[in-house]
């Protein structure tokens, strides 16, 4: 992550209305930084040293704000927790099916199928999700697989 990212992000908050607490600030740049799709519990690990009186609840609400701004997406899968990705453009993920690893890949967006389904079931498509499940690298050296 770039330091422009950041500023940029603190940015759109401002532009918002949003006040830039300390808290706020590093939940984002956490978020910004993170190689992984974390859940809000992630975050809050990570960040309650630097903040012993941060609260799940403070990284619950900043996740909302910044989701309400567009500046992260909540990724919601079954049961398990939300994961957020700060990579708001079109993308999709393919997750690990032994540890849960979620990894970004691009490819052309998939606009004919929203057309053709349109068509076929005459609904208003608004958006899709394409999720591809494997086994990642490191789960394919442990001996079960």
């Amino acid at each position: 992550m770039s330091e422009v990212q950041l500023q940029e992000a603190v940015g759109r908050l401002k532009n918002s209305g949003v006040r830039i607490t300390p808290q706020r600030h590093a939940v984002l740049e956490y978020l910004l930084n993170a190689e992984i799709h974390p859940t809000a519990d992630d975050i809050y690990k990570a960040l309650e040293g630097k903040f012993p009186n941060m609260s799940v609840a403070t990284v619950y609400n900043n996740l909302r704000v910044f989701r309400e701004i567009g500046l992260v997406r909540e990724l919601t899968y079954g049961d398990s927790s939300s994961r957020f990705d700060c990579n708001t453009s079109d993308h999709y993920h393919i997750i690990c099916d032994a540890c849960g690893k979620i990894v970004d890949f691009h490819y052309p967006s998939l606009d004919e199928v929203e057309s053709l389904a349109e068509k076929v079931t005459g609904f208003d498509v608004s958006h899709h999700r394409m999720e591809i499940y494997g086994v990642c690298e490191d789960c394919k050296k442990t001996p079960q697989h």
